[in-house]
């Protein structure tokens, strides 16, 4: 059992939570219906989300054998059955699409179906694309965005995707750092296993990811003054507490991934770290202050 629930990753899950981030970006806090297909939206993701992480490990079994810690996961140790890996993985996708053409609208089944099959290909081959890959990333997690829009009859706007894009790629380029990083400190000079970048790469990859995150606050900042936010924020202009407080956080994601301390996915990073939930405590009640005040 504790190797099923390892190969199903449940601690991945908590990516899913994206899909709730239209929900509150509308401020349909006490709104039942919506609630409820934000919360059945994610339900969905994870069952989905599980069924790919299962098809990933099987596509990489050969390469997780050879990886120095990738090569403990149950499939690749040999702790789980194939046959019974291949039968989980369409089983869990199988019913999650189910539910969701029964029960969500039909744009969110589309969303979900778009988000397994390009998870599939960036497993596949995608991830041996170098630059398609980061960017492949930060659309996963966008999708996630979008899919929570939909399941609560939401349109997705122009802002929350731009953000949605910038500040992913930057996360989705740590993620390559840290592993670049990690590749350069075992001495390693060729093509790390199975991605398109060589340890060379770091410091550009690092300008990229940094410059990324920051055009995440650009567009924040713009939002700021949108005719629209000035109309459902009682004091828009408290907003631009947001902005020194997201620059911070995205400049510590960088440092710590440079002094070789980010170890796992930057998103898990962010939900885990106390400071980076300090600052998004911080960053949601600017938001609510200026709402109320």
């Amino acid at each position: 059992m504790k190797s099923w629930i390892r190969a199903l990753r449940p601690h991945q899950w908590l990516k899913n939570l994206l899909v709730f981030i239209p929900l509150l970006a509308a401020h349909q806090f006490f709104n039942g219906a919506m609630i409820a297909g934000a919360l059945l939206a994610y339900c969905l993701f994870c069952l989905a989300a599980s069924g790919g992480y299962l098809i990933n490990d099987l596509l990489d079994l050969e390469h997780d054998r050879r990886h120095p810690t990738k090569r403990h996961r149950p499939l690749a140790a040999g702790r789980l059955p194939l046959r019974s890996a291949v039968v989980s993985a369409i089983l869990l996708s199988g019913i999650a699409v189910s539910l969701s053409v029964a029960l969500l609208p039909p744009l969110f089944s589309v969303a979900l179906v778009c988000y397994f099959l390009l998870s599939i290909a960036y497993s596949r081959f995608l991830k041996r694309m170098m630059g398609v890959d980061t960017i492949v990333l930060a659309g996963l997690y966008t999708v996630r965005i979008i899919a929570g829009a939909f399941a609560c009859g939401l349109v997705p706007t122009f802002w929350i995707l731009a953000f949605s894009m910038f500040l992913f790629l930057s996360l989705a380029l740590v993620k390559r750092y840290a592993e670049l990083l990690d590749a350069r400190s075992n001495g390693m000079r060729e093509r790390a296993g199975g991605r398109g970048y060589f340890p060379s790469d770091l410091e550009i990859i690092a300008n990229l990811g940094a410059s990324s995150g920051y055009l995440s606050v650009l567009v924040l900042a713009l939002y700021i003054q949108d005719a629209r936010t000035v109309q459902i924020y009682r004091t828009h202009e408290l907003i631009w507490l947001a902005c020194p407080i997201l620059l911070f956080w995205i400049s510590r994601v960088w440092l710590i991934a440079h002094r070789g301390l980010m170890h796992e996915d930057p998103v898990l990073f962010a939900v885990t770290d106390k400071v980076s939930l300090l600052a998004g405590g911080m960053f949601a009640a600017v938001f609510i202050l200026a709402i109320l005040f």
